[in-house]
């Protein structure tokens, strides 16, 4: 397996990290530090859903301890070409569509976000490209992406923290710097680099590589959602079983924060505020709500940081 990433330097994070977590000795009780007032957790979701799909148990804990609980979506979910087909029955991708369906999903992850806790205040948009996260860490770094789905070159949602910001990984980066100068989070859950996505591997990059310039890496817990062809199994809704570790999430030593059935429950409520997916994947997203979430120290395994690749 190889993964691009752009500084050089990610081999060294990876072995800091698995320092790290041999140094704090990782455990099944431990894999989440203590949750208390003082929390202020960061839940860097690629999308609006995987928020509540990876983390809505963590998310409730936190806020029922006295915590502050947060969300960072990195892109609007403005490029499901499936969402078009089948709620607006269109072939063809037309911009204004396609950001229509993006404050669509807004509102449904601002619904899901209230149900678990997280106030208005805690919930930050950045309106970067769906399904073009990872030309923007690569090939777009300093210059402009254009999205073929909105038609823009820049954050076209004028509600979203980064407004008007250009469509480049290091614009990107500037403002996730600027939610965590919001946030100062204590817990950092993030997507692992290791996730079949696109976006959510490039998510974790851009997690690992502002919290390394930050000296924070040490705050950083990672999952996976896109773990391999049929995971979660069995699809649908399962509530009374606990959810298995995903195939690609092989060596990552991936710990089961189990949930209370109250916390169960809140994450059912939130799953079911995404109508729009919930219309074309119901068996994927309601196949999270399980007795447990998995968490690991390492964003990949320490096996495969020789071949990850070099820099732009």
């Amino acid at each position: 397996m190889t993964i691009r990433v752009p500084v050089a330097s990610f081999v060294c994070l990876l072995a800091l990290s698995l320092a790290l977590a041999r140094a704090f000795g990782a455990s099944a009780t431990g894999i989440i530090p203590p949750i208390d007032a003082h929390t202020s957790l960061l839940v860097v979701s690629p999308h609006p859903d995987d928020e509540t799909l990876c983390c809505a148990g963590v998310i409730q804990r936190v806020v029922a301890a006295g915590g502050r609980a947060n969300i960072v979506w990195l892109t609007s979910g403005d490029a499901s070409e499936l969402d078009m087909f089948l709620i607006e029955r269109a072939l063809l991708i037309r911009p204004q569509k396609m950001r229509d369906l993006a404050a669509r999903r807004m509102r449904e992850a601002r619904a899901a976000a209230a149900i678990l806790g997280v106030p208005p205040e805690r919930q930050f948009f950045l309106g970067y490209p769906d399904e073009g996260l990872m030309t923007l860490v690569t090939d777009h770094f300093t210059t402009p992406y254009y999205s073929k789905f909105n038609g823009a070159v820049s954050v076209p949602y004028a509600d979203t923290f980064a407004a008007g910001h250009p469509y480049s990984g290091e614009s990107l980066e500037r403002d996730f710097a600027r939610v965590l100068d919001r946030v100062r989070p204590t817990l950092v859950l993030a997507p692992s680099p290791l996730d079949a996505h696109p976006d959510h591997r490039a998510a974790g990059i851009v997690t690992l590589q502002v919290l390394s310039r930050r000296h924070e890496l040490t705050v950083a817990r990672f999952w996976i959602v896109h773990g391999g062809p049929l995971w979660p199994s069995p699809r649908g809704l399962q509530p009374k079983r606990p959810l298995t570790a995903p195939p690609r999430g092989r060596g990552l030593g991936l710990v089961a924060f189990e949930l209370d059935p109250r916390e169960e429950a809140g994450k059912l409520r939130a799953v079911r505020q995404y109508h729009t997916q919930l219309s074309v994947m119901s068996s994927f997203l309601l196949a999270f709500v399980r007795t447990n979430e998995l968490y690991s120290w390492l964003p990949v395994p320490a096996a495969i940081a020789p071949r990850i690749a070099a820099p732009h």
